[in-house]
């Protein structure tokens, strides 16, 4: 699991470089985008940068456990 102050600077770059891209579409911000995605899922143990960015959020600090099952019919 890599260090939590590493992982939020993953998280952050992945999605402010997602906007850039989403603006310029450059290939060079979609390499880094790429590079990003890949360290995010070697990080959190995950195949898909959807699902690293989710369980990065959960590893980081002032993360909490969600509880809906109350909610459940």
């Amino acid at each position: 699991m890599a260090h939590p102050a590493v992982l939020r600077k993953l998280v952050d770059e992945y999605v402010v470089l997602q906007a850039v891209h989403a603006e310029r579409g450059d290939t060079e911000t979609r390499g880094r985008i790429t590079e990003l995605a890949c360290a995010l899922c070697i990080s959190t143990g995950t195949s898909d940068v959807d699902a690293a960015l989710i369980a990065a959020h959960h590893q980081l600090p002032g993360a909490q456990v969600h509880d809906d099952s109350l909610l459940a019919p």
